[in-house]
């Protein structure tokens, strides 16, 4: 079976040890939204954030890459 164009697009990554295939070029938020809509919604209003897996807040300008792995916390748990 070969790769569809829109299969090699996607990057797998795990939000809060979920699975999910990203779109390629896409930041963890944008990523977010597509997996968990409210959770990103908390994310933008400040109440949570996404932590890379050290724990430490990911640059959310950034481009995800194949095998991130992401948790959303609460935003004091990251102070």
């Amino acid at each position: 079976m070969t790769p569809t164009s829109s299969d090699a697009s996607k990057v797998r990554i795990y939000i809060d040890a979920r699975p999910v295939d990203a779109e390629g070029g896409a930041t963890p938020l944008v990523a977010l939204e597509q997996h968990d809509a409210p959770a990103a919604a908390l994310v933008r209003a400040g109440s949570r954030i996404i932590v890379d897996h050290r724990g430490l807040p990911a640059p959310l300008d950034e481009r995800v890459t194949n095998g991130s792995i992401f948790r959303v916390v609460s935003s004091r748990q990251a102070t």
